[in-house]
This record gives structure tokens, C-alpha cells and sequence, in this order.
């Protein structure tokens, strides 16, 4: 096989190499180890103090107190958040942010010393690639020279070969090939470590997963709310426009209060629209409308404007429910009497609030059949399996089926004690 068929299968197989992450990688590498040159003179302050110590001894002692200063660096979380930026930017890994704060502070002991280890390894890949790599730069370049001078050799501690004829071409060629061989091996060992030493540690992981696990219950939090408040905003509100038509010429008193009523309930909800999409958003949206029982007699009157014979049962201290579960009892409430609005036969709904000293129980029951406004609300379904769901996070029990001929009844009980 002739030279040139070497040099062509060879820059056959580097040409993969050469990619524009390499060209970065190699950067990246290279920027590791000039940055640590400012080091190098406090390094040296052991050395210069033992001038009379053997020249290794003294050697290996700078390059124990160099590495010992960049591990002192790498401790450090802001050295660890600009090298996650240069990995992303330079080696194209996509790596998450570092957990900050308290959680940060819980990560074993083990867990810190992958940044300095990763700083050391950063730096010594960056030398080790940038000195060979100019060594065979050099070689490259001074071989033909050689060659053409008469003294092409290649020369090592105790070792000599001089290269006669093409040799020193085929040689300065293949050491010119070598060099981004060399780049792209130290971006390839840098781009494999990130993850493993830069990457989240196990407690990190855990800490990311409780945070992500923490906004997808909130989110879901809010798609209630506004699944609740929106629903029965329009429920109600589509009924008193209802009314209001039906009775607009024989009672405008009646008909203005209906449209009162739309009034106040739309403007309740468009607060509530304005706070889930600010949050889904992660922008400041105001203070979160709270509703809690002591909303509930507002409730009651808009639906009773909207036509509804509402009769309430309350008994018990409701001015003691406080926090979470009153907004949860008044969500509750509020999704069982939009279903009794819109499934229900036009009969009285019956409404229950009873607060103990252990429990609150809560009830809503309707008559069933053909209504009024039967079929005229289109549902999603997710009314009843989101109830269960906001009683279960309250350790609380639910039922919700038939009571009775032609009734149908939501009966819910929450601790008041494990949700204060």
C-alpha cells in the first residue's frame, strides 16, 4: 500500500472527528488550562522556599499544592455554575442547573468533590492536549525542514532514528493527522465525564424530582380551581341569562337582579382565571383569590338568582375552619351544586355543612330526571374523579351516587385535625 493511500484512509477516519463540538470542546479544553496559570506562581512558593531539595521532589511538590489550590476552587458553587455554562455552551451537553439553597447543603460529602475532580481533570486534559498537540504541530512542521537540510530525525531521551528519503514527509504527515486526533480524544474524554461529575448527584436527582413533583401538584391544584370556579360560573351564568330573558318584560326587577347577579359571579371568576394562568405562566399574578364557607352564603344567593331553591343546613362552628380546608370545603360545595345545576330536575337542593370538633361533613343532594336544563351543559368528566381526588389529599372520604328514588347525593367528610 502506497504513503498516499495511508494519508487518505487516515483522513478518512478523522474526518468524523472534526465536527464543530470538537472545534469548541477543544476551546473548552484549552480555556481549563490557561485559566489555571494564575495558580502556578502560589504553586511554586513551596518550591522557591526549598531551593536546595532535589529538582523532582520540588517538581512533584508544585504540582501537589497547583492541584490542591484548583480544588479549592472547584469547591466553591459559583465555579461549578460557570463551568455548567461552558459545558453547555462549549461541549454541547445538556446539563440542568445546580441545586442551590438548603437542598445543596444536604448533598453527601462525596457528592462535593466532583466538581474539584472534574476542575483537575478539566485542567490537566487541557494541558496534556494542548502540549501534544504542538509538540506534533512542531514535528509536522520541522521534519520537511530536516529533510530538506539533511538531519531529518526523530529524537527522544537515549533514542535517535534519522529518516531518510520520503519518510520525513510520510511522518510529518501523519503527526500533522495526529494532532486533531489528539484535540478531538481530550473533547470526547471531557464531553463523557460532564454528566457523571458535573451532572446532578443522587441527592440532587431526589431534590429535582421532589421540586418537579411539587409544581405538577400545584398545577394540577390549579386546573381544580379553575375547572371548579369556570364551571360553575358558567353554569350559573348561562341559566340567569336564561331567567333573565324569560322575565325580562314581566319583571325587570327580577331580570336586573339576574343580570346582577352574572355580573358578580363573572368577575369572581375572571380573578380566578387571572390567577392560574399567572401562575401557570410563573408570573406574578397578585395574591391568590381565597374562597373559603364564608363565601358560602354569597354562593347560595347567586343561585338562587339564577332560579334555584337552595336549602341550607349548617351547623356547627364554620367561623373555625380555617386554611386549607375551608377553601377545600368551599370548592367541594361549589362543584356539587354546579352539578346539581346542571343534572338536576329543577327540585330544592339540599346543602349541608356541619362542623365538629373532629370532622366537617359536607352534603348536596338533588332530585334527578329530566329538568329544565338537563343536556344542556356539556361536561368533561373530570368534575367527580378531581373531587376524589382533593378529599383524598385530605384524608377525607367521598360518596356520590343515588340516595333514594329519583335523588342524587354527594356526601363528603374531612379530618379537621390532620388539615388544619
Amino acid at each position: 500500500m502506497s504513503c498516499a493511500a495511508i494519508l487518505v484512509i487516515m483522513i478518512r477516519g478523522i474526518r468524523p472527528l472534526l465536527r464543530g463540538s470538537t472545534y469548541s470542546g477543544v476551546l473548552f479544553a484549552f480555556f481549563g488550562a490557561l485559566a489555571s496559570l494564575p495558580l502556578l506562581p502560589f504553586a511554586m512558593l513551596p518550591m522557591m522556599a526549598w531551593p536546595s531539595g532535589p529538582y523532582l521532589a520540588r517538581a512533584v511538590l508544585t504540582l501537589l499544592v497547583w492541584a490542591a489550590l484548583l480544588a479549592v476552587v472547584g469547591l466553591a458553587r459559583t465555579t461549578r455554575r460557570v463551568l455548567i455554562g461552558g459545558v453547555r455552551r462549549l461541549l454541547r451537553v445538556s446539563l440542568p442547573d445546580p441545586v442551590s439553597g438548603a437542598r445543596a447543603a444536604d448533598a453527601p460529602g462525596s457528592d462535593r468533590w466532583r466538581t474539584p475532580l472534574w476542575l483537575l481533570l478539566h485542567v490537566a486534559l487541557g494541558w496534556v492536549g494542548g502540549l501534544a498537540s504542538l509538540v506534533l504541530l512542531g514535528a509536522a512542521v520541522a521534519l520537511p525542514g530536516g529533510w530538506v537540510s539533511g538531519d531529518a530525525r526523530l529524537s527522544w531521551p537515549g533514542r535517535s532514528v534519522q529518516l531518510t528519503g520520503a519518510w520525513s514527509w510520510v511522518v510529518a504527515a501523519v503527526c500533522l493527522l495526529l494532532a486533531p486526533v489528539v484535540c478531538a480524544a481530550v473533547a470526547g474524554a471531557l464531553r463523557g465525564l460532564a454528566p457523571k461529575l458535573l451532572g446532578p448527584s443522587a441527592a440532587e436527582r431526589l431534590a429535582l424530582a421532589a421540586e418537579r413533583e411539587r409544581r405538577l401538584a400545584e398545577r394540577n391544584r390549579l386546573a381544580h380551581e379553575l375547572h371548579d370556579s369556570i364551571g360553575h360560573t358558567l353554569t350559573a351564568a348561562t341559566i340567569q341569562a336564561a331567567v333573565a330573558g324569560e322575565v325580562l318584560s314581566a319583571d325587570p326587577v327580577a331580570a336586573r337582579a339576574a343580570m346582577r347577579s352574572i355580573e358578580e359571579s363573572t368577575r369572581a371568576a375572571l380573578e380566578d382565571l387571572d390567577y392560574v394562568l399567572g401562575a401557570l405562566r410563573e408570573e406574578e399574578s397578585g395574591a391568590a383569590p381565597a374562597r373559603t364557607l364564608a363565601d358560602l352564603p354569597e354562593l347560595l344567593d347567586r343561585l338562587r338568582h339564577a332560579g334555584a331553591v337552595v336549602e341550607p343546613e349548617l351547623s356547627g362552628e364554620l367561623a373555625q375552619v380555617q386554611g386549607t380546608l375551608s377553601r377545600a370545603a368551599y370548592r367541594i360545595l361549589q362543584e356539587g351544586l354546579t352539578n346539581a345545576l346542571r343534572h338536576g330536575a329543577g327540585g330544592p337542593i339540599e346543602v349541608r355543612v356541619a362542623a365538629g370538633p373532629d370532622t366537617l361533613e359536607l352534603s348536596v343532594a338533588n332530585r334527578t330526571g329530566t329538568g329544565p336544563h338537563q343536556g344542556a351543559f356539556p361536561t368533561s368528566g373530570h368534575g367527580l374523579p378531581g373531587l376524589a381526588e382533593r378529599v383524598r389529599l385530605l384524608h377525607g372520604e367521598i360518596e356520590a351516587g343515588p340516595d333514594g328514588p329519583q335523588v342524587w347525593r354527594l356526601a363528603v367528610r374531612l379530618p379537621v385535625r390532620l388539615s388544619a
